[in-house]
Order: C-alpha cells, then structure tokens, then sequence
C-alpha cells in the first residue's frame, strides 16, 4: 500500500521560494565588500609622487568621520619594514576630517607603501594603499593582503547575520503587531506564536553574531579572532559595539513582551480587560520596536553624512513600515496556510495598516534617496545609484502584486450568498460520506485483534492522509482564499528578493558620496588632492668663491595646469645666498616637451619667484635648475619630478 503525505505549502510555494532564495544567493554572491560613506580623497605625500626629500609625515583625508586605530596608518620602506613612528595624529580642522601618522628620521631613497584601514562613521570597514617615492622610485617588497576590508569567510559571514537581523526584526515587529492590531484570536494560534518567537530567537543570534565578528570584520579578517576577549573589549567602547548591546538589553525587554502577548493576552477572555492589556502592549511594544530600529539608525549611514538629525528619525519611521508590512504579510501567509479560518475581517484590517505603511516608506524612501544619491547621475552611475533602481524595481512589483491581494482581501469581505447550487452541495455530501467511511473502515481495521506495531504505524499515516485530505478540501472550497495564499505567497518571495538588496545597499557606498571623491580625484589629476607644494632640494657646486650651497624649489600646487614656482638658494649652513641669476627650465621628454623656460623674478636675498608656470600635462618631468655665483661661473643641475 503506497502512503501519502501532502506538502505543506505545495509544489507552487516551494518552487516560489526557492526562486526566491537563488535570487537572494546571487545578490549576495554579487555583493561587494563593504564600502560605505567615507572615502579617501587626499593624501600628503599623493600616490605616485615622487619627493625630493623625506617628509615628516603622511597624512590622510577623508570625505566623512572615521574611527582610528594605532595601526590605521601603517608606512612601510622598500624591504617591508615600518617606516612611521605609529603615532596617529588628529589634524581634523571644521569639516576638514584628516589624521596623519610621523615618519622616521634619515629614511633612505626608494618607493615606501602607505596602507590604512580604519572604519567609517557607520560602521563599515575602509581600506587601500598607495604608494610615493623619495629621491626616485625603486623596487619594493612589500605585499599588501589581497582580501579587501570587510571581505573574505568574516564578511560573508557578517553580512548574512546583518540579512537574518533585518529579517528576523520585521518579522518580530509586523508579527506583534499583525497580531494586536489586525487579528487578536490568532495570539492563541501556535503556528504564529512560533513564528515570531523564532524571529525574537534569529535576531537575538544574529545579534550576538554581530558582535562577535565585529573585531576581525573592521580588523583582521580572521575568524579565530571572534574569540578574542581583547577585540570584543574594543568592539565594545565603539558605537557600533554600543548599539549592538542596547539591541540586545532591548530584546530582552521584547522578550517579555512576547510571553504576555501569547500568554496573559491570549487566555484574556474578559473583553475590557482584553482591551486594557492590548493599549498597554501597543504602547510599550511601541517603544521597545523604535528602541531597536533606533539601534541601526545611531550607528549606520543614517548617523553621518548631510542632516543626521532628521535622517535618524525617518530611518527609524522606515524600519517601522517595513516591519508593519513585511512581517506582518510573513505572519498573514502563516496563517492563511497553517490556520486557515483567519477571518476576513483581519485580512481586510491588514490591508489598511499595510497601505499605510508604504505610504511611510514612500515618503521616507524619497528622502533617503535624495539624501544618499544627491543627483541623476549617481542615479545611473553609480552602484549605489544602480541598487537603489533595482530596489524601486522591486517595490512597483510588489506594489502591484499588493493591489491584486488587495482585490483578494475585497472579495473576502463581501458576504457570501447563503443559497448554493445543489450540485455543491451533492458534492459537499459525497466527500463527507467518503471521509466517514474511510474513517469507519480505520476503526474496524484498528478493532482487529492482536498487537501489531507496524500495522498501527501505517494506520496513523492513514489517519493523518485523511485528515489533510479533508483540511485541503476546506480550503479549496473557498476560491477567493486560494487567491489570496497565492498572491501573498508571491509578494512574500518578492519581499525577501527586496530585502537582500536593501541589505548590500546600506554596505554599499552611497552614491553622492563616490561622485564626490571621484570630483575630488580628477581636480588632482590622476592623484589625490594636494596638501602642500612640491619640494625639490638640489646641491650645487659652481667652482668659485661662495659657489657651493643648496637650490630649494617649490612648486604649488604641484599639479597639470597653472602653478607657483619659488626657488630658494642658500648656503651650506642654511642662510639665505644672495646669487647675480637663477634660471629654470622644464623637459617632459617622453612626449618631447621643452625644454620650457622659467625666469623668476628676485623677491629678496636668497628668493627668486614666478606665478603662472603652466604644467600642460602629467608625466615625469625634468625640472632643470641653472645658478650663476660670478660672471664666469655657473653650474645646470636637474631633477626628475612625477607631476599629476
């Protein structure tokens, strides 16, 4: 005898969301590493420059905040060893974020490697590295790591418990809510009990998760380094670690919400009281909900960037809606196939909280977009511009999926005609003769005599056939119910498609943010922003009396275009040399540019200046210095400088 077991869901469920989990995979799949709003927009030495002299630091600046560490800002000689003293400096001045770290005395000629890493004002990890030369470049044997900031098995890892926790927080959130708001009988229905307790239990995990990987995530990138008591510490005095644990402190009030919820509520069958404990939950649950979105909106891109102080609120009003919705359509499906005798006026109330809530994130969507991409084309060039195009996408497709649920929930709250076809009810009769009598055959073959353990186990499978059987006819005989499993079953798969691409948004560097620093990389040429001039330091020796010293040339701002030259001579001992002439030429001769001449003009003993000295374009550039001490002596000497 072959036994039958009938799918929970179905075979169109089942395949509905496992379309939905390959589109989630390869969102992720496609993610980046996570970049978020600060970038780096200068550096002092730039990248490529070639110095005639060894600074005594190297500074950073970034577009927004960012949190440093001891190792933030590591240099790095030709032979890969530490070249700065490690001591972080803090040069912020008014918007201007800039943090510079000293370099040792008497460092040789060579190309040095200057890596950092530090963390963006909402929480995800920055890198990079880049390198400059002094006196001329050489060879080096540093090799900077491969896996990117926030990459590698800890940032999947990572990114997957920042999925679970958006997940598990609307469910938990719309769950509750659905529950007091929409349906009261269903906080005495198991399966939605255990669907929002399970969501409480996913964000607790994911939670602890996070705080856990947060050390290797912004640090090493080694999972053996969750452990580290000394990392968590760390972890812990940041803002992210803050709010990691008030979100934990927070579940636990939630906790307590949940077992009154499905607890004292559900056995209420006084309705005052009923009424008076469900104020008191709303209010509380409330509270403890925006507490818990409020986690996010304080530590992550809603805390930085232009108007944190109205961005923070309106991120938490759209954490809200999309829990009212989302969790609650997750809790809707539940009930529509665990319990199928939800009443049509709970899926009708549902409708208008759900209408209400993308009302919210309309408006809030709006703003936000307006806040993290600034213009049409970071709109259309940029990957955050481009996510957030998908991410419309997917909100017009489950909008329109929602109006045709919203027809559904329309005819099930039309009152069904009490006179039905004769047919109908023939039919109604038949199956409940078939049923009766597979019902009394069970009993007489269960009336047999004799113990018979596995004749009792496949009369269980039976009884459990029948019963689906029975429970599946109950709903197919109510075609506008069919239609609306269906049609939330499918906003349900479209949800968590939306959901993946909301998560790789809020790691993904926001638009205005990136059409910024590429503005500021291009004003520099192929470079980063100058901080200060080119300095070229030149000996010379022409032979005569006072013919030996130093040529000391700057050029600012060092770049392609109109620059400042001042040339300085002076004396072995660092005085001011007072010289009949200085000439300068400049030769880019890879592109057989030049010799283009420069005539200074003398500003004071030792000073000789010129404004307006054009550099037509980037390239290596030989600047050629001549000094007359006397009427008959005199000495050319030059230098090679990497411009743009």
């Amino acid at each position: 005898m072959t036994t039958t077991t009938a799918p929970r869901l179905g075979t169109a469920v089942a395949r509905l969301l496992i379309l939905a989990a390959a589109l989630l995979g390869t969102l992720l799949a496609g993610a980046a590493p996570a970049s978020a709003h600060a970038a780096l927009t200068g550096s002092d030495p730039r990248d490529g420059a070639v110095v005639a002299t060894a600074p005594k630091e190297v500074n950073l600046t970034f577009s927004e905040q960012v949190a440093m560490s001891a190792d933030s800002i590591r240099v790095l000689d030709p032979a890969g060893r530490r070249a700065d003293t490690g001591e972080i400096r803090d040069l912020c001045s008014g918007s201007i974020v800039r943090y510079g770290v000293g370099l040792r005395a008497g460092l040789p000629d060579g190309t040095y490697t200057v890596a950092w890493q530090t963390v963006s004002a909402d929480s995800h990890p920055i890198a990079g590295a880049f390198t400059f030369s002094i006196g001329a470049p050489s060879t080096t044997s540093v090799a900077l790591p491969e896996q990117n900031a926030g990459g590698g098995i800890v940032g999947a890892l990572y990114g997957i418990a920042r999925y679970l926790s958006y997940a598990a927080f609307a469910v938990l959130v719309g769950g509750a809510a659905f529950v007091l708001a929409c349906w009261p009988r269903g906080a005495s229905v198991r399966p939605v009990q255990r669907t929002v307790v399970r969501a409480w239990l996913t964000l607790t995990v994911a939670t602890l998760a996070m705080l856990l990987l947060r050390s290797p995530y912004t640090g090493s990138g080694e999972l053996a380094d969750a452990f580290d008591l000394a990392g968590l510490k760390s972890v812990l005095e940041t803002k992210t670690g803050a709010a990691l644990t008030s979100r934990l402190l927070l579940l636990g009030a939630a906790a307590l919400f949940v077992a009154v919820l499905f607890g004292s509520y559900a056995r209420r069958t006084d309705p005052k009281e009923r009424k008076d404990l469900a104020f008191g939950l709303g209010l509380g649950g409330t509270v403890v909900a925006a507490g818990i979105a409020g986690t996010w909106a304080l530590a992550e891109h809603a805390s930085t960037g232009i108007q944190p102080g109205i961005a923070m609120p309106v991120d938490i009003l759209h954490l809200l809606a999309v829990a009212a919705w989302l969790g609650g359509l997750t809790v809707l499906l539940v009930a529509l196939y665990r319990a199928p005798s939800v009443e049509r006026s709970a899926v009708e109330r549902f409708s208008k909280v759900a209408f209400g809530s993308v009302l919210v994130l309309a408006a809030t969507g709006l703003y936000q977009s307006w806040r993290q991409v600034g213009s049409w084309s970071a709109l259309t060039d940029t990957r955050y511009g481009q996510l957030l195009l998908v991410k419309i996408g997917l909100m017009a497709v489950l909008l329109g999926i929602a109006w045709v649920s919203r027809r559904w929930t329309q005819r099930l709250a039309e009152p069904t005609s009490t006179e039905e076809p004769a047919e109908a009810e023939a039919a109604a009769d038949a199956e409940e003769a078939e049923e009766a009598e597979a019902d009394g055959a069970l009993v007489d073959t269960a009336s047999e005599p004799g113990p018979d353990p596995e004749r009792a186990a496949q009369l269980a499978r039976q009884r459990a056939a029948v019963a689906t059987a029975r429970r599946k006819r109950e709903r197919d005989a109510d075609p506008e119910r069919a239609g609306l499993r269906r049609s939330v079953l499918t906003e349900a798969a479209v949800a968590v498609v939306l959901l993946a691409v909301t998560t790789v948004l809020t790691s993904t560097e926001p638009g205005r943010t990136e059409e910024e620093a590429g503005r500021a990389g291009s004003a520099a040429g192929s470079a980063a922003v100058p901080d200060r001039p080119v300095d070229i330091r030149l000996p010379f020796d022409t032979g005569g009396v006072d013919g030996k010293g130093v040529v000391r040339l700057s050029l600012d701002p060092g770049r392609t275009g109109a620059n400042a030259l001042h040339v300085f001579v002076e004396r072995p001992n660092g005085k001011p040399l007072d010289v009949p002439e200085v000439k300068v030429a400049l030769t880019l001769e890879a592109k057989d540019v030049g010799p283009l001449p420069v005539a200074p003009d003398r500003i004071q003993t030792g000073h000789w200046s010129a404004s307006g000295v054009q550099i037509p374009m980037a390239g290596e550039w030989k600047f050629q210095v001549t000094v007359r001490t006397s009427d008959i002596d005199q000495t050319t000497i030059d230098k090679n400088v990497k411009i743009g």
